[in-house]
Formats: C-alpha cells, structure tokens, sequence
C-alpha cells in the first residue's frame, strides 16, 4: 500500500530547498534535513554520497548556473518509498529554463532520501 502523497510532495519539497539554498551554511542545514547520512546522489555528471559532497556538487551547479533556481515541473508521483518528478532550472531574470531533468527518490521510513537517481532531460551544448 501507498504511503500518502504529501509524504513524498514534503520530501521534494526538502530537496529543493537544498539545491536552492545560496548560503553555504543553509545548504547544509537543508541537505542534512533533506538526506540521510549516507545518502546519496547519482546523475550522469556525479556519483556522491553523505552530506558533504551532496552539498558541495550542489553549490557546484549553482556556481555553474548562477541566477538559476530549481523548480518542480509537474506533480510528483509516488508508491511504497520511492517518489518521482521532473525539474528545470529556471533564469530568475528571464525565466527560460535551460537545463532540465527527471529524478527518482528512495526514501527512509522518516521521509528523508536515501537515494536519487538523475538524469538530464535538457542541457545547455558545453554545460556537461
């Protein structure tokens, strides 16, 4: 049986806020909030796991594509522990969105993530 739909809506939720917190000390607050101790993150471009690297490929990326936020592109599906949805990376300026993505999420029985497996739908040509 499914667990209830806000279980995985809060878990995103967590995962946004850290890859949108600008400040280093917020980031990790918020990837700590969001992650497991030894969870990990898994994308064509990275491979890392616990805290200190998931906070340090994401304040990578945001130096990659400043003035870009990270936003929820559709509903968020979900069943047992794992949960799905897709992303963009949108220009706070001019709202464009030249990256964007799908992920899929393993959660703890807390609702935090043990696992996220990425994959890049769009990508600026040189980005990679």
């Amino acid at each position: 049986m499914s667990a209830p739909a806000h279980r995985y809506e809060d878990a995103v939720a967590r995962y946004f806020e850290a890859w949108n917190a600008e400040d280093p000390a917020a980031r990790g607050k918020a990837v700590a909030a969001a992650w497991t101790e030894d969870g990990g993150y898994t994308d064509p471009l990275a491979d890392v796991r616990g805290h200190e690297q998931i906070a340090a490929l994401i304040a990578a990326a945001r130096e990659q594509f400043p003035g870009l936020v990270f936003r929820l592109a559709g509903a968020v599906d979900g069943h047992h522990h794992i949960a799905r949805f897709s992303w963009e990376l949108v220009s706070e300026t001019d709202g464009s969105a030249p990256v964007a993505g799908s992920d899929v999420i393993t959660l703890d029985e807390q609702g935090r993530i043990r696992a996220v497996l990425g994959f890049l739908d769009r990508m600026p040509a040189g980005a990679a």
